[in-house]
């Protein structure tokens, strides 16, 4: 029998690619909003949380493949100026009339011609970017880390946040956390209190646990200059190793001061939320870690610039959490393993912290790591069980 020629090969390649992009076009965009209650109530600066509200997108094309993607604010809209209920009338009303009708192989586009629809609004394009990243990555049978380059890693060390807590209670968590997970890395929450008091109790905690883990804290950009100078260098005597976004968004200079005169690493979370400002933390050099939040940036297109833009700097770039579920969380992890520039871990715990997961397999945690989902789109399938139950009526 005689072998095709190359020629023969080539066209059936382009027959047998034609087929595989048949019915890319999304003929429709839902949303629904899941409340799913915590493990334990989750203290901010500013809130605590005992339910994480999640915006559920589902985008769905001709050829009967539907992705799914999370809009997730933490602690709500105090944070990212967004809520579950915000999200879903931009995503209902504005977001999925331009999707639908086009090729989710679009995304690029259609991605740019959401900023023309809609300033901002970030949390709620995040969903939408995802959605149709699982999408068109489950219709090629590949996985989204394919669509974003391919694979740099297949694990990630894994932080935990413990919140604001009483110094027993937080004890207690990081001893179980390192028993039954094996966590060596945690983050706690600063800010909510008085700033004495909250170093203090910090301090303590670092006195009890710090030899045996590495330890970190979060203002959420509520001390101003002169508190911040005065009690971060306390709290790199007690041996914290990372100061995150200890001050106000907008004054990188302060930053910048702190990233010079305290001998520990900082990093920029509230400060970065696009590409520009990523560029202008940068250029003043005022970080030395950037916080790379999917959901903030508004998906994995804009994370990827601002990614590069870190890279470029010389800054490491860290997997952060908006507390997402299952979904968002394996967005992330899609991202970070096609992602050089994520060398600073990742605290994509979210899931662990729900009390009830709504996918059929959980995303695997052990050994201080959380392992990057296998298989097509986002490596995850949703229990549609559980997601009924969890839909807000």
């Amino acid at each position: 029998m005689k072998s095709r020629s190359p020629f023969f090969r080539c066209r059936d390649f382009g027959r047998i690619e034609s087929d595989l992009m048949a019915d890319l076009t999304i003929n429709r965009v839902e949303s629904r909003i899941l409340d799913v209650p915590l493990i334990r109530p989750h203290g901010f600066a500013t809130t605590t949380s005992t339910v994480q509200h999640i915006l559920l997108v589902s985008v769905h094309l001709d050829n009967g493949v539907t992705g799914y993607g999370e809009g997730v604010v933490p602690g709500g809209p105090w944070w990212g100026g967004e809520s579950v209920e915000t999200m879903k009338a931009l995503v209902d009303g504005y977001l999925a009339p331009v999707l639908v009708g086009r090729e989710v192989s679009e995304l690029a586009g259609i991605m740019a011609d959401l900023e023309r629809v809609v300033a901002r609004g970030r949390y709620a394009k995040a969903a939408v970017d995802v959605a149709m990243h699982d999408a068109w990555a489950r219709a090629l049978n590949v996985s989204v880390r394919d669509l974003l380059g391919g694979t740099v890693r297949t694990e990630l060390d894994c932080t935990w946040a413990l919140g604001v807590l009483p110094l027993e209670v937080a004890v207690e968590e990081i001893e179980e956390r390192i028993a039954t997970w094996g966590n060596r890395s945690f983050k706690l929450k600063m800010g909510a209190g008085e700033p004495a008091e909250d170093t203090r109790r910090v301090a303590e905690l670092a006195r009890e646990v710090g030899d045996r883990v590495s330890l970190r804290i979060d203002i959420n950009a509520r001390w101003d200059r002169l508190t911040a100078l005065r009690y971060l260098p306390e709290l790199a005597d007690a041996g914290i190793e990372l100061f995150e976004q200890p001050t106000p968004a907008d004054d990188l200079e302060t930053l910048r001061e702190i990233t010079r005169r305290t001998n520990v690493s900082v990093m920029a979370d509230e400060s970065v939320w696009t590409p520009a400002e990523a560029l202008a933390v940068v250029k003043s050099q005022a970080a030395d870690v950037i916080a790379l939040k999917t959901t903030k940036h508004g998906g994995l297109l804009e994370s990827k610039k601002i990614a590069a833009i870190a890279e470029a700097g010389g800054l490491a770039c860290h997997g952060a959490t908006s507390l997402e579920g299952p979904i968002g969380t394996a967005a992330s992890l899609q991202f970070a393993a096609s992602t050089k520039a994520v060398s600073y871990g990742t605290e994509l715990f979210g899931p662990q912290l729900l009390k009830d997961t709504y996918v059929v397999q959980d995303i695997e945690y052990r050994d201080g790591l959380v392992i990057v989902p296998q298989g097509p789109g986002l490596g995850v399938e949703l229990d549609m069980d559980k997601i009924n139950f969890y839909t807000r009526n």
